[in-house]
């Protein structure tokens, strides 16, 4: 059995549906840019494709895929992408009511249409944009100079108005469905569709006018009459010439409008010999700028390789690149062990870097692993099923695995330690995880895949391009699958290599050993140890949200007078704004929002009871989700095992999936309520909590390295009531609530990049006060507003934030000319070295507990760590040497110079663990 090496991509098949006479012609494919962006822009959710950075990205996403589609079917030999400049046109010139019917661009478009025109031109496609013309002024006359030189034409646009340059030779690809579906439109297919011939097109349509383009059409006539005129008298201009020929009420209306008809006419007719700095034969395709392409994909966060492939399969310079083939030593050396045979394999190969890849299953709290694949960096690689593992095989591998000077390459190890440890196996010596090396290359990154890593970093499909198939050992049929795992070893141990430079270059390479590899095998005895859940209590729980959720719904039926479901956005906007005439909220696509924030505003707008029930309804409905997304994931040895995940925050923190704790309330009684639902487990006395108290406040002190905030964190009172005396200029038993209330949301505020506006948005004070406020802290600490200036401007230059530790964080975006993402890209500059320092200080300080705890042969475990607190089991007689472990080593996790504080509390539960 061999897995075969990739090969280079063939010829595209020939184009269907081509134009008659095409075949021995140049094929110019031109596209109206704004047409399909719009287009793209309404047909795909905008809350599937966007940026970590907030940046929309469905035009973008929609209209590259469209292209590309294209080019893969149609194999033009030339190609250009019109633009509009704006609205100011010859059309507006002449007719100041042009296009006013429309609604302003939205933002979230206008960003995108910029980052289109930067992905084009690194794929080396010639784009136009004349002032004073439209797009298809362009298309027009780029598709009669190109048809004269002896071109085939196809044009891709919405508007039909391009319907009139059809000829023998030029094709318009109409989109018919989003841009997903294109209909060709031929002279025939024109005529079959309007009964007119192209060249009649813009006479009907001036007839006929365009609600679109805000040109009145004739009151009484439709489509078919205005197509009947034209049959009837040849052209608009004979129809304008005997127009007293035209019988009925219809005619006395056409001759009523015919000045704007006459206008229409005019504007419909697309200009055919603008001034462009390029002609036809200029714009042939050229190869793609790849390393360009590759940072702008990475920067929208186009990870999807199916998406990537077709992308780059329309290079025309595709043929001089030969993606990197899989070794031929795993398509020589690739077998299935028989058993007995793997002490040898290991005999000879288990001294070098070995890539691991496993296929396994693992839910609630449990799992297997049902094949394994080893391969070397030079050739050989083997698959093998443990369950038909021979006893010496069996102890040759299990010894293999534990010894740390075994060097092993994982992807995502974590999950492999897990499972491993679900047979008796532990691991040691894992030298590279490829998932996380390439998350602190590109934290930012949506997809650490190990199929789309090797597309991107290693030029070749995951699998093998031609797999044969044959008998295999333990009564394994198909070998396919088994050459598939091999390649993914393969794979993998080929990343470690890449990656191992790359880390280097990024200097994350101690990061990497010393805290994120540590972390995972931590994470992954933390997964599988989970925590002792009391599900009665849940289920009572459970019960107490639901009936709190239906007395909101009867509530609010006997508020309004009738019932109606208040989980629809259709029927809430006609009870809000209809029914009881509301005041209107922001507008949307579907009429005006009713999300939490619209509500929040509606009931201090009006005395109206219905947005407080409602607000009250869906938070309850949520405490109902959130408890029974817990109840379903007790595993049948009465704990949770929730999922931590180390590459999915940008900033270092840490999260978890089912379930995601995160998600639990912790200043609510709701959420205390829930939390009472985690208990210590049998054989253990208690559950011990700790977290630092305002960790990220004292990093803040820390980096800014201002005297005076260090003095007041130091000084062991309250901080922001230390604080509040210093910007509000009174003594401290002065400082009222309310004042301290104002310091502590500004001071939490400024480490996430909040604004004097949004300080003014989230106190409920004018924005005139929240720069008062802003300017007096700046005044008493300087640094602070000398440090986050600093950490913007360094980021601006260098391109990216680091932590205390160096985890950098990639941030494009500060330069961006678009205002929003620039701002957006700002905030984390101030928010990523103060969040992904503390997220690092808590791993420092998981690791040092759990070493300790080892160390001195104590029972007690960590169990969860969620934002900056840590969880433990307590075993009988440990509390009181567990506490004093925990502060010892937490506290001096990291050198502060404002220290790190430490709150620790212990109970019979979650909750009553509190601090």
């Amino acid at each position: 059995m061999a897995a075969k090496a990739t090969k280079t991509a063939t010829a595209a098949p020939q184009a269907k549906g081509s134009t008659a006479g095409g075949a021995d012609r140049p094929r110019l494919l031109l596209l109206d840019g704004h047409s399909l962006a719009y287009r793209a822009f309404y047909a795909l959710p905008a809350e599937n494709f966007s940026t970590t950075t907030g940046q929309t990205t469905n035009a973008i996403y929609g209209f590259t895929s469209m292209l590309a589609n294209t080019l893969r079917d149609e194999k033009p030999t030339h190609l250009a992408v019109a633009f509009d400049v704006s609205r100011k046109t010859w059309r507006l010139s002449e007719y100041p009511e042009y296009k006013a019917t429309r609604s302003a661009t939205p933002d979230e478009f206008r960003s995108q249409v910029e980052l289109i025109g930067e992905l084009l031109d690194a794929m080396s496609v010639k784009r136009f944009a004349v002032d004073g013309f439209e797009a298809d002024d362009v298309i027009a006359t780029l598709a009669t100079q190109a048809e004269a030189a002896g071109f085939e034409v196809l044009i891709v646009t919405g508007d039909r108005d391009a319907f009139q340059l059809v000829t023998e030779h030029v094709t318009v690809l109409y989109p018919t469905k989003g841009v997903s579906e294109l209909t060709r439109y031929t002279p025939e297919k024109v005529e079959e569709r309007y009964g007119l011939t192209p060249a009649q097109y813009p006479d009907f349509a001036a007839l006929r006018g365009d609600p679109s383009d805000n040109l009145p059409g004739i009151p009484g006539v439709g489509e078919k009459t205005a197509a009947k005129w034209i049959t009837q008298f040849g052209s608009f201009d004979e129809l304008v010439a005997r127009v007293e020929e035209v019988k009925g009420k219809a005619g006395q209306n056409l001759r009523d409008h015919l000045d704007a008809v006459k206008l229409n006419r005019r504007l419909t007719e697309m200009v055919r010999d603008v001034a462009l700095d390029s002609v036809p034969e200029d714009l042939d395709r050229r190869p793609y700028d790849r390393a360009t392409l590759d940072v702008m994909m990475d920067v929208l966060e186009f990870r999807h390789p199916n998406f990537r492939d077709r992308v780059y399969a329309a290079d025309p310079g595709a043929e001089q690149v030969v993606d990197a083939p899989v070794d031929p030593g795993v398509a020589i050396d690739g077998h299935a062990l028989e058993a007995g045979t793997l002490p040898g394999w290991l005999d000879g190969h288990g001294t070098d870097r070995l890539g691991v890849a496993t296929v396994d299953a693992w839910a609630l709290g449990a799992g297997t692993v049902s094949e394994i694949a080893l391969a070397t960096a030079d050739g050989p690689a083997v698959w093998f099923d443990p369950a038909h593992l021979a006893e010496d095989d069996e102890k040759a591998f299990a010894g293999w695995l534990a010894d740390a000077a075994r060097p092993k390459v994982m992807h995502d190890a974590k999950s492999v330690m897990r499972v491993f440890a679900e047979h008796g196996w532990t691991v040691g010596g894992v030298a590279m995880d490829t998932a996380l090396a390439a998350y602190l290359i590109k934290p930012g990154r949506r997809s650490f895949a190990l199929d789309v890593l090797s597309v991107e970093y290693l030029h070749r499909e995951l699998e093998p391009a031609e797999a044969e198939t044959g008998q295999l050992a333990f009564g394994v049929e198909e070998g396919a699958e088994a050459d598939k795992l091999m390649a993914q070893a393969r794979a993998v141990v080929d990343l470690g290599e890449e990656f191992g430079t790359r880390l280097a270059e990024v200097g994350a390479i101690e990061l990497l050993g010393d805290v994120e590899l540590p972390t995972s095998e931590l994470l992954a005895r933390m997964e599988r140890h989970g925590i002792a859940a009391d599900r009665e209590w849940l289920e009572s729980l459970e019960q107490q949200f639901a009936g709190a959720v239906q007395q909101a719904v009867e509530e609010a039926h006997r508020a309004v007078g009738h019932e109606f479901n208040l989980g629809s956005p259709k029927q809430l906007q006609e009870v809000f704004f209809n029914e009881l005439g509301l005041p209107k909220t922001k507008k949307t696509k579907t009429g005006y929002t009713t999300d939490a924030d619209a509500l929040a505003w509606l009931a201090g707008q009006t005395e109206h009871e219905l947005p407080v029930i409602m607000l009250r309804h869906r938070e309850q409905a949520r405490l109902r989700s959130t408890v029974e997304g817990l109840i379903k994931t007790v595993a049948p040895d009465g704990r949770i095992h929730t999922t931590f995940n180390q590459t999915v925050a940008a900033t270092g923190r840490l999260s978890s999936t089912d379930p995601n704790l995160q998600n639990i309330p912790v200043r609510t009684d709701e959420g205390r309520a829930i939390r009472r639902g985690f208990v210590v487990g049998e054989g253990f006395e208690s559950l011990l909590t700790a977290d630092y108290s305002q960790i990220e406040l004292r990093v803040m002190a820390h980096l800014s390295q201002d005297e005076g905030l260090i003095a007041a964190f130091t000084s062991g009172e309250d901080l922001h009531t230390t604080v509040g005396s210093q910007v509000f200029n009174v003594a401290k038993d002065a400082v009222d609530a309310e004042m301290r209330r104002k310091i502590k949301a500004m001071s939490y505020g400024l480490a996430y990049g909040l604004s004097a506006f949004g300080l003014s948005q989230q106190l409920g004070i004018g924005p005139d006060e929240a720069k008062g406020l802003m300017e007096g802290y700046f005044e008493r600490f300087g640094g602070v507003r000398d440090y986050l200036h600093r950490a913007v401007e360094e980021a601006r230059v260098t391109g990216y934030t680091e932590t205390l530790l160096g985890r950098r964080r990639y941030l494009p975006d500060l330069t961006s000319d678009n205002r929003q993402r620039r701002e957006m890209a700002e905030r984390m500059a101030l928010n990523a070295p103060i969040q992904g320092s503390a997220a690092d200080i808590v791993k420092i300080a998981m690791l040092r507990v759990d070493q300790a705890l080892t160390g001195e042969g104590l029972r007690s475990r960590t169990l969860l760590q969620v934002h900056d607190e840590i969880v433990l089991e307590v075993a009988p007689g440990e509390r009181t040497r567990v506490e004093e472990v925990v502060r010892e080593q937490m506290s001096t996790a990291y050198p502060l110079l404002a220290p790190l504080d430490v709150s620790i509390g212990a109970g019979a539960d979650w909750e009553s663990a509190a601090h």
